[in-house]
Parts: structure tokens; sequence; C-alpha cells
């Protein structure tokens, strides 16, 4: 006798939202209804929707992952001006949310105690001492690299590593790096300024030369990491965004033992020649469910700079009429 299939059973959930206005509604919606597209696409769901009514139609577990990131977005929309790349960082940051409370990490330099100021940052900050690889996407100012520098620090003082390197593609050149004076060490050295601050206020200058001197410290261009397996080491990996599918493959299996790698960057400032996949992007896509690889989002409420770099960050994302 043949076994028949079961079919999962559809489920169909109607939502309204009567008090959203229509400005937070059209932030929602996207140009052409994106949002929910991708809403739709990350949830396998399909989504009607008119005004402030929706329509869900899919598998039970489907459309309650649905509802819920339904809600988060209409909650963002009335906050945060919305664009694909951010819907698409708040979804994914969402689906990977730890069903545990991040605990507390204070890390002590010689800038004094440095804490997570947001919850993000919290978690962030977590993510990084607790697993081997880890993410932090999202805009400038929302600590991302000055935290994964304050770890690696940390991580050096107490001789839990035996170096830091420090990492950026330098895209952003092109060509015209030929053209810049100096060897490629002053070449590349502008790329990596914001890591060197945060190395200088965190240790002091003159520590930071002799730890350069002796190659504690090891600054690189992303190319020259081909090849090579990282050991005893803290790397961080800045502006991630500029990196191709390919030579992120290539930065992240160059992890060895008792390494901490932090890959950070911004999705929405790629710098690639047109037709190039980010491989920042690409991992978002496709490492998310790895167990040892955390990711952390951070949005422009997380922005500890001037209060002004917030208003900026949000002006920039507004959709444009």
């Amino acid at each position: 006798m043949n076994k028949i299939e079961q079919l999962p059973t559809q489920s169909v959930r109607n939502m309204d939202f009567p008090d959203v206005n229509n400005g937070s509604l059209v932030n929602l919606y996207g140009q052409q209804d994106i949002h929910l597209k991708l809403l739709a696409e990350h949830t396998n769901t399909d989504i009607h929707a008119r005004g402030h009514n929706f329509q869900i139609k899919g598998s039970e577990a489907n459309v309650n992952q649905a509802a819920k990131m339904l809600q988060l977005l209409v909650k963002e929309a009335r906050n945060e001006a919305l664009n694909p790349e951010i819907v698409h960082v708040i979804l994914a940051g969402n689906a990977s949310k730890p069903d545990y409370e991040p605990q507390e990490v204070a890390i002590k330099t010689k800038a004094g105690v440095i804490t997570g100021r947001s919850d993000n940052q919290k978690e962030y900050l977590h993510n990084i001492v607790t697993h081997d690889i880890n993410f932090g996407i999202g805009p400038a100012g929302t600590g991302k690299t000055y935290l994964a520098v304050a770890c690696a620090v940390e991580a050096y003082m107490h001789d839990r590593v035996r170096r830091l390197v420090l990492v950026r593609p330098a895209v952003e050149a092109g060509e015209r790096l030929g053209f810049l004076p100096g060897d490629l060490s002053d070449k590349v050295d502008p790329y990596l300024r914001p890591l060197y601050d945060a190395l200088y206020e965190m240790l002091g200058h003159n520590k930071v030369e002799k730890m350069l001197e002796k190659f504690e410290i090891e600054v690189a261009p992303l190319a020259f990491m081909r090849g090579r397996t990282l050991n005893d080491a803290f790397v961080i990996l800045d502006e991630a965004q500029n990196t191709t599918v390919e030579q992120m493959k290539m930065f992240l299996t160059r992890t060895g033992f008792n390494t901490t790698v932090v890959v950070t960057g911004d999705i929405t400032q790629v710098d690639l020649r047109p037709g190039e996949k980010s491989g920042l992007k690409h991992a978002m896509d496709i490492l998310q469910d790895i167990k040892g690889i955390s990711f952390s989002w951070f949005k422009s409420k997380d922005v500890v700079r001037h209060s002004l770099v917030q208003k900026i960050v949000e002006a920039y994302d507004k959709p444009k009429n």
C-alpha cells in the first residue's frame, strides 16, 4: 500500500495596524513593495497588503515567523528610515537573535573600562568573547571596530593571544594605490587609521610602536593573507563589505588554533565595481547557521558618535522620491 504524503497545513493570518500613519506605511512598504517582498522571501510566505491590512499565507511555522517579523518592521518603520539593505539586516538579525541574556562584558584598557552602551553593543561584546568567528554589521559610528579593537587589546594584555592582526581591503584606492608615495606599509596605513587610532587610545603611542617593531601588531592588506594560517592571534578584518566572495572565503579559512576573528562592515557602503557581489553580504546569507560563528547587527540608534551622526545616517537612509 502506497503511503500518501501529507502536505503541510496551510495557514492564513490577517493583521491590521490602524494606528500606523501614511508616512510610516510608505516607509514599511518600500518602493514597489520591496520591503514586503523581502519579508515574504525571507519567511517563505505569501504576503498581500493593502493600506494597513496584511494577509500572510504559508505553513503555520512560517506564518508565525512572518507575523513576528512584520510587527518588528512596523515598529522600525515608525522610528527609522528603511531601505532594502536595512530591512535585510533587520530580518537576518532577528532570525539569529540568541535566546539567552548576553553577559555583561567589561574590558579594562589604558583608556579606562569599556562596556557596551546599547543592547546590540553588549550582545556584540558577548559574542566576541564566546565565539571564534564574529561578524559586526551596521552603519558608521556604532562601535563595531572600536569594540573589536578593545577585545583584541584585552586578549593580548592577558596573554590569551600572541599578536594582533589588522586587515583591511584597500578597495577605495584602486589603481591609484601604486601612485601613493612610500613603501607598501605607507600606502596601506591611511586605510587602517581608525584601527591605529583605537590602539593608540587603548595602549598608548609608545606601546603600539614597540609592538609594531616586534611584529606583535601586524597591519596588512587583505591580499597578503593568502596562503597563511593564523594561530594564537586576534584578527580584525575592517570594511569587509569591500571584499569579494572569493576574498572573504580566503580570509575566513586563514583561521587557526586559539584565534579569534572579528569581521566588521557596513553593507550600505560597498565600493566594489558594478557586478561584483560583496563577500560580506554573501557570508551573511550562507554562514548564519554555523555553530561557533556569531552575527551582531547594528542600526542607526546604536551610533555613539556626535548626536548629529545618527541624524545624518538616518537622512541618507531615507527613501528618495
